[in-house]
């Protein structure tokens, strides 16, 4: 069975990640795509974000209608920084031997992987699916594969879809007070407006 992975801080989680984790899906012929909600974000402990606890319910009502899309809270369970390789490090105990892992990342991430932690441990244990991100290239392969030796073999990088969509504009228009309609599921912009999240008298927290 094929599992896609995907992380994120998902503050909030919006169309362009679901249509994202659908397209792969699609294309990939997936069994499910398990969403895993950053705990403490080891590259973003200077930025502001959302309880783990809002984050992860905003996921659950985003996805409760898709018997193909999972969700998983160990890395908010987990003590510490939130690395990758240890989530799916811990995925590979869970899930059969015969499973494949592919885990999804944007193409700026792709450009980041040799900063990551244990990048190389990471790509012996899954694949890697990059999906585009407005404002961003493809990486240059040949200098990615001379950093990560065999990282070629274990990415697969896909052309679409390319959805000019952030968490950052959607914190950006609630704080402004603009509508985010289309931009999150309904029940989303029900949550964010019941929870006060992102307002300007109201604004985001770290995780703990």
């Amino acid at each position: 069975m094929k599992i896609g992975v995907f992380g994120g801080t998902f503050d909030p989680v919006h169309i362009g990640h679901l249509t994202v984790a659908d397209e792969v899906r699609e294309r990939l012929d997936l069994a499910e795509v398990l969403f895993v909600p950053a705990g403490q974000p080891y590259l973003k402990t200077d930025i502001p974000v959302a309880k783990a606890e809002q984050r992860l319910q905003m996921v659950r009502l985003a996805i409760a209608d898709k018997s193909y899309f999972g969700l998983s809270a160990m890395e908010i369970e987990r003590d510490g920084p939130s690395y990758t390789v240890d989530t799916i490090a811990e995925l590979k105990k869970r899930f059969d031997d015969r499973d494949e892992l592919y885990f999804i990342l944007g193409w700026d991430s792709l450009t980041e992987l040799s900063k990551w932690h244990k990048p190389r441990w990471l790509i012996s244990m899954c694949r890697l699916v990059a999906v585009p991100r407005v404002g961003y290239a493809v990486s240059n392969l040949n200098f990615l594969e001379a950093k990560i030796s065999g990282l070629l073999e274990r990415l697969i990088i896909l052309d679409k879809p390319e959805l000019d969509i952030s968490a950052s504009v959607i914190r950006d228009r609630v704080a402004r007070d603009l509508s985010i309609k289309h931009l999150v599921p309904e029940a989303i912009e029900k949550y964010i407006i019941e929870q006060g999240l992102y307002s300007a008298g109201n604004r985001c927290i770290k995780s703990p």
